[in-house]
């Protein structure tokens, strides 16, 4: 449990995660690469094994005791999810994968069915691939034209572009509300206000939001809005879509099988009502269980004070990166107190490859993200490969980034050696 103390959230946290305490290459494991996975506490892993030690049976469909406790979990979950998004109603809370599953589920039942030639759908050149493929299938199918906000000087949504894209032919926007990449948080309710003038339809990519800060989908008003379990907190292979009740319910299933049904007949078949229609055959029970407890977990810290702590690391991180000459940091620049920006930060250090970096820093037990982030367009856009990239989440401490400051000082002195 959280221990209640005058200390920095990190320390408070810390041991309840347990991988957090191990060796490197003989070194303490620094973990800066929450973007791409969260590390997970006890009370996820235990809320798994009990499930799986004492719960496991199939959900919804057995009457005897394990069923009905498995399907309590299973929709407790639900309940709890709603919740921590502010969502109108649970049946507006549909289980997927991921949310590169949420995207297509969106995708298909509603662009396929929805989207016709010349019609528009705006995206942004940051966006990840997983709400920029979907959409290029959609187009390819339907005729519908993709367009695409650049980034302002600030290298941040352009938001007085994006003004002159939309039309009365506009269908969709799709942004992404924190990049994984730049770390610019983009302004989505505005974003929402201006594209409902035109009666499009909004879906907001939150994967890098939901984990740090509050979100209320009923206040942002967005359409749909996707997110992974993964990087807060929860195990892999579940993530979740919201979408607004009356949408929802007018479109079609994604998958076809098991429980999204209620009549099946030999030619024909009625579905399921809301959010049965849109998770066929077995869920991942197990993983909707551990979401659950994730949910708690980040509920009982509050999104608040972990927003709020994660605004401090930011502004440190930058300052101690400003300390490499060679560095260049992509995405807009935080406030002098670290809000205004995701607390991560995508880097090149001169000529040095970010893969080579990643490398050395890691036989100083420092785990950094090294690549295109699943950004290629952006990375283009950049004119760069690939970029470095240290994220941080609420376990993360300052003696941490200092760590990561020394070795990648180290490493950028010993490759300037080698080139001279």
């Amino acid at each position: 449990m959280i221990a209640i103390q005058e200390k920095s959230l990190a320390l408070q946290v810390r041991p309840d995660f347990p991988i957090l305490h191990q060796q490197i290459q003989e070194s303490p494991l620094v973990y800066l690469d929450s973007a791409a996975t969260s590390q997970k506490p006890t009370s996820v892993l235990a809320a798994l094994q009990d499930y799986y030690e004492q719960d496991n049976a199939n959900v919804h469909r057995g009457v005897h005791t394990l069923s009905g406790r498995a399907t309590d979990a299973y929709e407790g979950a639900r309940d709890k999810v709603a919740a921590f998004v502010n969502a109108a109603s649970r049946q507006e809370i549909v289980y997927t994968r991921n949310a590169s599953e949420g995207i297509n589920l969106v995708a298909y039942s509603w662009g396929m069915n929805n989207l016709k030639a010349g019609d528009e759908v705006i995206l942004t050149v940051m966006e990840h691939h997983s709400n920029l493929i979907p959409w290029q299938w959609v187009a390819q199918k339907t005729g519908a034209v993709l367009k695409f906000v650049e980034l302002d000087e600030n290298q941040a949504f352009d938001l007085e572009q994006f003004k002159t894209l939309i039309n009365d032919r506009t269908k969709l926007v799709g942004v992404v509300h924190v990049s994984n990449t730049l770390g610019c948080i983009n302004p989505v309710e505005e974003i929402v206000v201006i594209a409902h003038q035109y009666d499009a339809k909004v879906l907001i990519d939150a994967c890098q939001s939901v984990p740090h800060m509050p979100i209320d989908v009923q206040k942002i008003d967005c359409d749909w809005l996707v997110a992974s379990g993964h990087k807060m907190c929860a195990p892999t292979g579940i993530g979740f879509l919201y979408g607004k009740l009356d949408l929802l319910r007018s479109m079609p299933p994604f998958l076809g099988g098991g429980e999204m049904i209620a009549d099946v007949f030999l030619d024909h078949a009625t579905y399921a009502d809301l959010p049965h229609k849109f998770e066929a055959g077995t869920p991942a029970i197990g993983e909707a269980v551990g979401l659950g407890a994730a949910v708690d977990y980040l509920t009982q810290i509050g999104m608040d004070k972990i927003h709020a702590y994660e605004a401090e690391l930011t502004a440190y991180l930058f300052k101690r990166l400003r300390e490499i000459p060679e560095v260049q940091i992509y995405g807009p620049q935080p406030h002098a107190d670290g809000t205004g920006r995701a607390a991560l930060a995508s880097f090149t250090a001169g000529d040095v490859h970010p893969h080579d970096l990643s490398t050395i820093l890691d036989q100083a037990g420092v785990a950094i993200r090294a690549g295109h982030h699943c950004t290629q367009p952006l990375h283009r856009h950049l004119k760069v490969s690939s970029t470095a990239r240290a994220s941080l989440y609420f376990y993360n401490t300052r003696e941490e980034i200092d760590a990561f400051i020394n070795s990648l000082k180290e490493a950028v002195e010993f490759f300037s050696s080698i080139f001279g």
